[in-house]
């Protein structure tokens, strides 16, 4: 099985204007950009407010357990279920988690973690 990997990093908004002034000039002059995937912050504090324990825990059960539903997510970390879409939406905005629907009686969301592994990316 191939494993695989999203990154996170910490970059400064300076770092991150001048990679995305440097790809522009690129594509303006015709050139291939490379494709590179990943999540970004601007700070170390801005990421540990995104992944708090909770939300890591969260993508750890989905990848280990595969719940069937967002409900049945919310029973196996006995959370509030409200409380558990507000952390999937926002997981889902930065790319960590992916959401299905599915139809088997009742219509029910399916939360997803496509990769096996979190590299941290931290320039200094």
């Amino acid at each position: 099985m191939k494993v695989k990997n999203i990154k996170i990093g910490v970059r400064s908004l300076d770092t991150a204007f001048e990679e995305w002034a440097q790809a522009f000039e690129k594509v303006r002059r015709g050139k291939k950009i490379d494709k590179r995937r990943g999540v970004y912050f601007t700070s170390l504090e801005a990421m540990r407010k995104v992944l708090t324990e909770k939300r890591l825990e969260l993508l750890h059960i989905i990848k280990d357990q595969q719940p069937d539903s967002v409900y049945g997510l919310s029973k196996i970390v006995k959370r509030d279920l409200k409380n558990i879409n507000s952390d999937l939406e926002l997981l889902r905005d930065i790319g960590l988690v992916s959401m299905s629907k599915a139809r088997k009686g009742r219509e029910r969301v399916i939360p997803r973690v496509n990769y096996d592994k979190i590299q941290l990316e931290i320039g200094v």
